[in-house]
């Protein structure tokens, strides 16, 4: 691919690149990268879809709903030896 080089950033969106280089642990050029992807939706093509339409259910439980359901799975993963004999 050809290189893009850019020049006269502005100071801000200099330190964004920063920040975000040393909080994704990223090399600059990579964290450009990614936040161009972040802005444009482009980095979506690559397997990295995000889905949203069950945000509002995240979180909605309660202990006592969330401990049955943990427990319904857990008997739903009990392998039934004779099964497997």
């Amino acid at each position: 691919m050809t290189p893009i080089t850019l020049r006269n950033l502005p100071p801000d969106i200099a330190r964004k690149i920063r920040r975000t280089a040393r909080a994704k642990n990223l090399s600059r050029n990579r964290a450009v990268i990614s936040l161009l992807e972040e802005k444009t939706e482009a980095g979506r093509t690559r397997g990295k879809t995000a889905h949203h339409d069950l945000d509002a259910l995240a979180g909605t439980w309660s202990q006592d709903e969330a401990d049955a359901f943990d427990r319904t799975l857990a008997r739903q993963r009990a392998v039934d030896e004779d099964l497997w004999k």
